[in-house]
């Protein structure tokens, strides 16, 4: 019973079990159907230990996500088992993924979940109204795509159960950074950092700025386009930008968390195989099995980066600017 991602998160499950601990958070329901929704952590269990929170699936036809997260996941545990290196990283950093968000989007290839609501903007957070449009979410109806639900109701089970998860198990990390996986917009790879309800600076704007520093030097060949996602558009009832407020509220500004987007540029897909066009899935992943591979190993390394990044944090968020940075 199921669809592939979730025979394959159930198979990535069964088999590493005893390296990682999985919690069942929720169970996401559409008509006969209903799927679990998993959290899965490695690492250490100390609940002030850094964390690097990565999730995928929020838009059920953006299955590329869920693959990218569960692969990461898969190479965590095998690296473990044998590399000393690995081992002694996972003692002093804890990695946290939700690696399918919308189940039933996802089985029924749908955007929204069950109810036609679109849960990147689910969240009780509202957006510069001087440049909101239909994308920025909308109260209007589940049956246009960018719904936000019900005006003054509680948030969809899936919202509810990740914003359970954060707040539980998450909000005492002593640093932390969450990687959104996204595909559908655009012909490049963007690295996209907050807010999204607003283009003014958000209050860790300068330990971000710090980040992106870092991983620029140490990558400097990347592929990615990094800006703040409100360049693009902005969004009313983005969950991160709510995860991100409540965390800082939570500390009293006292400790830090970068929330990322990872924006997949897959109209390059339709460009170079003009025939995904006809299909809605191909406007979203890529279907050729070399590009699907390709995909898999080119973002391998940002991931590992972002999780060495969280384990030293303290090695460069709290490093004295040089004379030149300052400049």
């Amino acid at each position: 019973m199921g669809f592939r991602e979730i025979r394959k998160l159930n198979r990535f499950i069964d088999k590493y079990s005893g390296h990682c601990r999985v919690r069942e958070l929720a169970q996401a329901s559409y008509k006969k159907h209903s799927f679990p929704i998993y959290a899965i952590e490695v690492g250490s269990q100390d609940p002030e230990a850094p964390t690097f929170f990565v999730t995928g699936g929020m838009h059920g036809i953006e299955k590329i996500g869920t693959h990218l997260a569960i692969n990461f996941l898969k190479s965590i545990c095998e690296m473990a088992s044998w590399d000393s290196v690995t081992q002694e990283m996972l003692k002093g950093v804890r990695y946290a993924s939700i690696p399918l968000i919308n189940p039933v989007g996802m089985f029924m290839d749908w955007r929204s979940n069950g109810n036609g609501v679109d849960l990147m903007r689910n969240s009780p957070v509202e957006a510069d109204t001087t440049r909101m449009n239909l994308v920025s979410g909308h109260y209007l109806t589940p049956h246009l795509p960018w719904y936000r639900g019900a005006p003054y109701q509680q948030m969809e089970v899936e919202t509810s159960a990740l914003d359970k998860y954060f707040s539980q198990y998450l909000m005492s990390s002593k640093f932390m950074i969450s990687l959104d996986i996204h595909s559908g917009f655009g012909m490049v790879d963007r690295l996209w950092h907050p807010y999204s309800k607003t283009a003014e600076p958000y209050p860790c704007s300068k330990q971000n700025e710090k980040f992106k520093k870092l991983f620029q030097e140490n990558l400097p060949f990347n592929i990615y386009k990094i800006e703040a996602q409100s360049d693009s558009y902005l969004i009313s009832g983005d969950f991160w930008d709510y995860a991100f407020d409540k965390f800082f509220e939570h500390h009293n500004g006292g400790r830090v968390f970068l929330p990322w987007t990872l924006e997949l540029g897959s109209w390059i897909w339709v460009k170079k195989n003009i025939r995904q066009a006809f299909s809605p899935y191909g406007f979203f992943n890529p279907v050729l099995p070399h590009r699907y591979d390709r995909t898999m190993r080119r973002h391998k390394l940002l991931l590992d980066f972002f999780l060495r990044a969280v384990y030293n944090y303290d090695k460069w968020l709290l490093r004295p600017e040089k004379e030149e940075d300052v400049k």
